[in-house]
């Protein structure tokens, strides 16, 4: 009985042994501090291209994708909801997640770096560990994002992030304007994400799209700057416990606070109720 607990306390420490080695091969050191809380870093709103204003974002979008652009800025000018879903709760997608509408915290590990924002499924996961793209992965709106850091000095330390996003799902419009993505989901997105140099305390997030949608591949430069609030605070926000408009048929509506149904644009019909009983007047 002697020989086996000793044998099982060997064992132990063996695997005790194993796993602090595991963790100390981490070496935080070698890697670039993104601690903290950060928001986005310019005053303009969540603007696909935060360079350009909302309206003249000057997207190369192919003809087709051009009309529905225009369609869906005409309906939110008379009232509507356009092409953007996400009044109805539905995430954002890659790669319209990285204009933070909620603060984000950066999270570095040997294998992942996770990135977490409360807004609507708008954390990621970007693998780091060496893998390939997976077969057979369910697309979802956030993608499946691989990453490799850069020692782009040469000084020993990593200091960019390069990340490739693919297996989306939509519709993933880029901003509240509706800005189209294509239908058909083949969406690539790239991202070189590091510090500034030239202003302390901004992270930049260089993304290029490859989409159908557009004639070429479109990058913008996305702008964080940190919190320097030693603790931050990090609020809670569940769209379905706070969203007032409800989708019925292709037509959307305001949920007044007396519980009852109030249109959004001027001449809106009546929801459809052909199947419930009526009441006679």
């Amino acid at each position: 009985m002697l020989y086996r607990n000793s044998i099982r306390a060997i064992a132990l420490a063996g695997a005790l042994l194993a796993t602090m080695g595991a963790a100390q091969a981490f070496d935080e050191s070698k890697y670039p501090d993104w601690k903290g809380q950060w928001r986005r870093g310019d005053a303009g709103g969540a603007r696909y291209d935060p360079s350009k204003p909302r309206e003249a974002q000057q997207a190369p979008l192919t003809e087709e994708y051009k009309a529905i652009h225009a369609a869906s800025i005409a309906d939110q000018a008379a009232g509507g909801q356009g092409n953007d879903p996400t009044y109805t709760c539905v995430p954002p997608g890659m790669p319209r997640i990285m204009n933070i509408y909620d603060p984000m915290e950066i999270i570095i590990t040997p294998s992942t770096t996770h990135i977490m924002i409360q807004h609507i499924h708008d954390s990621r996961r970007i693998f780091t560990d060496g893998r390939d793209w997976p077969k057979g992965f369910e697309p979802t709106f956030a993608g499946y994002s691989l990453g490799k850091w850069i020692d782009q000095d040469g000084d020993g330390k990593h200091d960019v992030l390069e990340v490739e996003t693919r297996h989306l799902k939509g519709p993933r419009p880029l901003d509240p304007a509706g800005m189209p993505t294509h239908e058909d989901n083949k969406s690539i997105v790239k991202e070189r994400i590091y510090l500034s140099k030239a202003v302390p305390g901004y992270l930049h997030d260089e993304i290029t799209l490859i989409d159908n949608a557009f004639t070429q591949p479109w990058t913008v430069l996305k702008t964080y700057a940190r919190n320097r609030a030693k603790y931050p605070e990090w609020q809670e926000n569940v769209c379905a416990s706070e969203n007032v408009l409800v989708k019925i048929a292709k037509e959307t509506y305001f949920r007044g606070s007396d519980g009852n149904l109030m249109p959004t644009r001027k001449g809106q019909p009546a929801p459809d109720v052909r199947y419930f009983q009526q009441t006679p007047k």
